[in-house]
């Protein structure tokens, strides 16, 4: 009986000791970096976050009361879409006031707290700043309407033109919401431009006087905490001075956006000294205070050399934002896309990255379908897994951790956003952005805990009592667990510092490595391997044909659907990928090796006991 006790405490401390290597592995990443060059930011859409007076609309207040939670998920940063005064004709990027907290979402004072307890917690409070455009409810626009000084060139006018003694728009320019980019203005006599819905006119940043307004607010909002703004829709700025016609690209629909090659009215090579003087503005502020790098990153859906463009001037002398937003994971990547795909887009992107600038990867966000929805439900794991894992900043959308879809079958009475409503009954499902807007899905309970309100602004998700954070906080492992495993694997300096090599095996396994040179034997560097299975079908891999290993490897992170279990050592030449596999790899850690020597001793000393 003596030696069965003794047998059964052998095997559980060696297990133990053996288990517990996992829980101390990563380490702090060094100092040399700026905050925001290896952070996590969480975009939050305030609408649909947390309502805190039962108005069915989320507000400041909500963003303030879950902090706690953006804490222990390990978010670095948050940004919040616009929370400015609006008569949210589109839903708050219509500003009518940028220097006020609309009362839809709380007080300036709400803002100031909140922005007050992100710092006691560590994170950063960036805001959606809006400059293409304002409400036409702005006194701007009310001045300019009227031509009252300085107000009256603060706007793009025109005259419009005569044609067989009508009056029409200056050119055939759509607004991105369907139909003409011109308005008449009775008052004004002239047509007026609106690249958006017909209440965001855009402003005129040909005028000098334009630009420094906005550099009152970006101070205005500094000196109150703001670590950042994230520039919407900026390569929408500026358009031709002439305003030619553009050329046609699809003759179907005059009224679509996709009517013309949008030449003339996107992309002008003026946008990028707006954004320059803009980084001065922040940067200045910066050096003046002593506060924290202020970031700016823009957001601009345009091709490869355009958007790396506002990271710098072509001879690396002007600087501008510091990052552009990188939507390929969502513009080019899908369901369909392969290894391959994701291996020729990524290898793309970051060998043109300008010398010493951070890369970022967004998955989703108020715009686009959600990851679950776009890629799939059973890819969610590998998608979230290689965005925090590549190198540079990830960015998440608010529901995204939790595997949450988009509310497809919203119905056309239902249906707010105005590029969904302007084109119909019967186009609107797909051209909504309502569907990925709907309320954050915090538990099971009535209005799946976002609000007390007899009804919600958007309709609840009806599967919210399936998905939500509380019953994935409960469960052994969920979507929700793995992405805060991997949101506090990457503070590891093999994440924020190391190298990038990439493989696809096959058609369906995407494979990466994160290595350090430190080693004399290049053997013992650190390294992690991030293995995607992006299909339904078992494989078996050779890790070394990626990155070279010493014999054995010992998992790291796996995913819900993965077999594999933390802290298991597999053989780098026959690594077994389940369906939908996620898996990361890395060293035996001198942890285990040292569990491992102390359990071989222990064993020797219970087989003398025993014989």
């Amino acid at each position: 009986m003596e030696r069965f006790v003794f047998y059964l405490l052998a095997v559980t401390v060696l297990q133990l000791t053996t288990e517990s290597v996992v829980l101390g592995q990563e380490e702090t990443p060094s100092s040399d970096k700026e905050w925001w060059q290896t952070a996590v930011f969480y975009q939050i859409y305030p609408r649909s976050f947390y309502d805190t007076n039962d108005d069915g609309v989320g507000d400041v207040p909500g963003v303030t009361a879950k902090l706690q939670y953006l804490k222990d998920t390990g978010v670095d940063a948050t940004w919040l879409s616009p929370i400015f005064s609006s008569p949210q004709e589109d839903f708050g990027y219509d500003v009518s006031d940028f220097k006020q907290v609309d009362p839809l979402f709380g007080t300036n004072a709400d803002l100031e707290r909140l922005f007050t307890e992100a710092k006691k917690l560590g994170i950063k409070i960036v805001l959606d700043f809006v400059p293409n455009h304002t409400s036409n409810q702005h006194q701007w626009f009310i001045d300019s309407e009227k031509g009252i000084e300085p107000y009256r060139d603060y706007y793009v006018w025109h005259p419009g033109k005569m044609v067989n003694g009508v009056r029409q728009p200056p050119n055939n320019w759509q607004s991105v919401f369907y139909g003409s980019a011109w308005e008449w203005s009775e008052q004004r006599g002239m047509y007026y431009l609106h690249q958006f819905a017909k209440g965001q006119p855009d402003l005129n940043f040909r005028n000098p006087a334009v630009i420094t307004e906005f550099d009152g607010i970006l101070r205005y909002w500094m000196e109150r905490g703001a670590a950042g703004f994230r520039v919407d829709a900026i390569n929408h700025m500026f358009e031709h001075e002439d305003f030619i016609d553009e050329p046609i690209n699809n003759p179907e629909d005059p009224n679509s956006y996709g009517y013309t090659h949008h030449i003339y009215t996107k992309d002008l090579p003026e946008t990028y000294d707006v954004i320059a003087h803009w980084r001065t503005v922040l940067d200045d502020y910066v050096r003046q205070t002593g506060e924290d790098t202020v970031i700016m990153m823009t957001e601009a859906y345009a091709n490869l050399s355009m958007t790396l463009r506002f990271y710098e001037s072509d001879d690396g002398k002007q600087q501008r934002a510091h990052f552009p937003f990188n939507f390929v994971m969502i513009e080019e990547l899908g369901e369909n896309s392969n290894a391959h795909d994701f291996k020729r887009v990524i290898d793309r992107w970051l060998g043109n990255l300008p010398r010493g600038k951070t890369t970022n990867w967004v998955l989703g966000n108020h715009d686009k379908p959600r990851v679950a929805s776009r890629y799939g439900v059973e890819r969610v794991d590998g998608m979230q897994l290689m965005v925090l894992t590549l190198p540079g900043v990830a960015v998440t959308y608010n529901g995204d951790e939790l595997g949450m879809i988009d509310h497809r079958d919203i119905s056309y009475e239902d249906t707010l956003d105005p590029q969904g409503c302007n084109v119909g009954p019967d186009g609107y499902k797909w051209a909504s952005r309502d569907p990925q807007r709907v309320p954050f899905q915090w538990d099971d309970t009535y209005n799946a805990g976002f609000s007390r309100a007899p009804r919600t602004w958007l309709p609840m998700h009806p599967y919210y009592r399936q998905t939500n954070l509380l019953k994935q906080q409960e469960a052994d492992y969920s979507h929700y667990k793995f992405y805060r495993d991997v949101v506090a694997a990457r503070k590891h300096r093999v994440f924020t510092h190391g190298e990038f090599k990439s493989r696809a095996f096959g058609d369906w396994v995407f494979a990466f490595a994160r290595y350090l040179r430190e080693e004399e034997d290049r053997l013992d560097d650190p390294y992690r391997v991030v293995l995607i299975n992006f299909s339904g079908e078992r494989t078996t891999i050779d890790v070394n044909d990626l990155y070279e290993i010493r014999n054995q490897t010992e998992v790291y992170l796996v995913g819900t659907d993965s077999r594999h279990k933390v802290g298991h050592r597999l053989d780098a030449k026959q690594v077994h990928l389940g369906p939908w596999d996620s898996i990361v790899l890395g060293p035996i850690s001198s942890a285990t090796r040292t569990a491992l020597s102390f359990g071989s001793l222990l064993l020797v000393v219970l087989f003398k006991f025993l014989f």
